[in-house]
């Protein structure tokens, strides 16, 4: 079993943009900005902003975070994304979810101008994706297929097999994977939580890509042998006799596909840091839109 090394992937991506990234700036242009919005205060969604922020900055991005009180109103934060969305220094926006009860998250996401939403979730840019046109596509899907070309893994004529029916990572996974592209071209299952007897659809996969939010649920029984498998899954489990309280567990129980799979991603380690990658990687393509490069 090979391990689909995120960490390793990911910095490739980075150093990539990087040396890209110097060669424009050292002709004068400005560098690119990335802005991320907070609302609350989530333990989890303050980790992956924290994320964001550091690798903006070690890449040569300027990086704003916008650290709002629970209680901002809709209105407010509708005002702060129309501020950034004319502000022509900005390339990225992105406004971190979940967000409070009381603010409707997708007319949230409706405001964020298309040509800046780094994150992929617009209508427009899924609009894009679903037609096979040039858009932003959703972080995790697009850090997926970047892993898929890094270790050249054939797709082609493939079986895939998604599970998890999400606009963040189910659906625009599916449609990546038939796309007609170099690393597409699958015939796809998109399986979810009505699917009956789900094991007999990924037991068929060549690649199965998991995105369900339960820890463990795949395991050597409901694999292919041989098959690629793509973990998404990453939860939070209790834990006191550890320092931080708690470890993080995919949706693939790792120990006992590892004996199945020709390929695995690691959680962590795996998917978590290629969604970073192609954040990234959104974000200067955007900054290059923007200044016509």
């Amino acid at each position: 079993m090979t391990l689909l090394d995120g960490k390793q992937t990911a910095q490739f991506i980075k150093d990539e943009i990087r040396t890209e990234l110097e060669l424009i700036t050292i002709k004068g242009f400005r560098k690119p900005h990335l802005v991320a919005i907070l609302v609350g205060n989530d333990g989890a969604s303050r980790t992956y902003v924290d994320s964001k922020e550091r690798n903006s900055i070690a890449l040569g991005f300027n990086s704003t975070v916008v650290r709002l009180p629970e209680l901002t109103s809709q209105d407010e934060l509708t005002a702060i994304v129309k501020k950034y969305n004319t502000d022509p220094e900005i390339d990225g926006i992105i406004v971190q979810s979940p967000l409070p009860t009381h603010i409707d998250e997708k007319t949230i996401t409706q405001t964020i101008d298309p040509n800046k939403d780094v994150d992929g979730f617009h209508d427009i840019n899924m609009g894009k994706l679903a037609k096979g046109d040039e858009g932003f596509v959703s972080a995790t899907p697009l850090g997926i297929t970047m892993m898929l070309k890094a270790y050249n893994i054939q797709t082609s004529g493939k079986h895939c097999v998604v599970v998890g029916r999400s606009n963040i990572v189910g659906r625009p996974m599916s449609l990546l994977m038939s796309a007609n592209t170099k690393f597409g071209n699958s015939t796809v299952t998109l399986c979810h939580s009505k699917t009956a007897d789900i094991a007999s659809y990924t037991k068929q996969a060549d690649i199965l890509i998991v995105a369900l939010g339960k820890p463990g649920f795949i395991n050597a029984d409901m694999v292919k042998p041989g098959a690629i498998v793509i973990d998404v899954g990453i939860t939070r489990i209790d834990d006191t006799n550890r320092k931080s309280g708690f470890y993080l567990r995919g949706d693939v129980d790792f120990d006992s596909v590892k004996n199945v799979a020709s390929y695995l991603t690691p959680v962590p380690g795996g998917v978590g840091l290629m969604t970073i990658a192609a954040l990234l990687s959104n974000t200067f393509k955007a900054y290059k839109l923007h200044l016509g490069l």
